[in-house]
């Protein structure tokens, strides 16, 4: 459960309280009124689950700065700031993408991309990365982030999430339909949804969110693969990834922000919800790569 990043965990929370809301406002009466309006509840399905997944992206970048304590770079104040802010500049460019901001996080050695969009996104890189690796491995590092950036993962996984949220939204109210009106089936005023409507689609969206974040995690688990063959691309040769994924390897990898997490540098441990694959399994796939 560690590496559950930001736009999982905010998702999962927008959601919720989207359809606390929506229960509050009475929306639900319409989706029960007569029966359950499957075509309308799917019609909400979709609005709440898209709507949550734009919602957290929107967000993202802000509550990184915010949650990590990123000191963006406006004028580097030194030779090592000003080199950082040029190698972003330099595979930007590359890229076809707009200048990213930059900035610094304190923390051990790790880095992340995030932002709702190509041109105006994010890349952060931690104090411990910077001490602890070479500028060859740092160039690869910031061009993994590049890559994220330039492949437009952070849109991908809105859909993808939007997609996931909208099966939970429609399925936990379909679960609390039935409950309900089994808890209910020798009421005769059952005008509308009760309690027990209330209390299982809360459950079930928070049951079926986790369910949802390890599709979600499946996917950006690909994602990695793509990056590392990205930063290869951007530098021209696939030696300084290996070897930044290596000594990463060696390293206690920092443990991002849970709201951050899946857009860092850092390995996962190959579990459901890791939002990263085993650093050993993202070397071989980038040696077998073709550039």
């Amino acid at each position: 459960m560690k590496r559950i990043f930001l736009f999982i965990v905010t998702n999962l929370l927008v959601v919720v309280v989207l359809g606390i809301v929506a229960s509050l406002l009475g929306v639900n009466q319409f989706l029960t009124s007569n029966g359950l309006n499957l075509g309308m509840l799917l019609g909400f399905a979709l609005v709440m689950g898209f709507g949550g997944a734009i919602i957290s992206l929107l967000i993202s970048k802000p509550l990184a700065k915010w949650s990590s304590g990123v000191k963006v770079i406006e004028q580097p104040q030194n030779a090592d700031e000003a080199w950082i802010v040029e190698t972003v500049r330099k595979f930007a460019d590359k890229a076809g993408i707009g200048m990213p901001e930059v900035g610094i996080f304190e923390g051990e050695p790790n880095a992340f991309a995030t932002g709702a969009f190509k041109n105006s996104a994010l890349v952060a890189v931690s104090t411990g990365l910077l001490r602890g690796m070479t500028r060859e491995e740092i160039e690869a590092v910031i061009g993994h982030e590049v890559a994220h950036i330039a492949n437009g993962d952070m849109v991908t996984m809105t859909l993808i999430q939007g997609v996931m949220n909208t099966f939970v939204v429609f399925i936990s109210r379909v679960v609390g339909y039935a409950v309900d009106s089994f808890l209910r089936k020798n009421d005769e005023e059952n005008t509308g949804p009760g309690i027990g409507y209330f209390v299982t689609t809360i459950v079930m969206d928070i049951v079926l969110g986790f369910a949802a974040a390890i599709v979600v995690a499946w996917f950006s688990r690909q994602r990695e693969f793509r990056a590392d063959a990205g930063a290869a691309q951007l530098m021209g040769r696939k030696q300084p990834m290996v070897n930044a994924l290596a000594r990463l390897g060696g390293m206690t990898p920092g443990e991002l922000p849970k709201t951050v997490a899946a857009m860092g540098i850092a390995g996962g441990i190959g579990q459901l919800f890791s939002t990263h694959p085993p650093i050993e399994d993202r070397i071989a796939a980038l040696q077998n790569a073709k550039l």
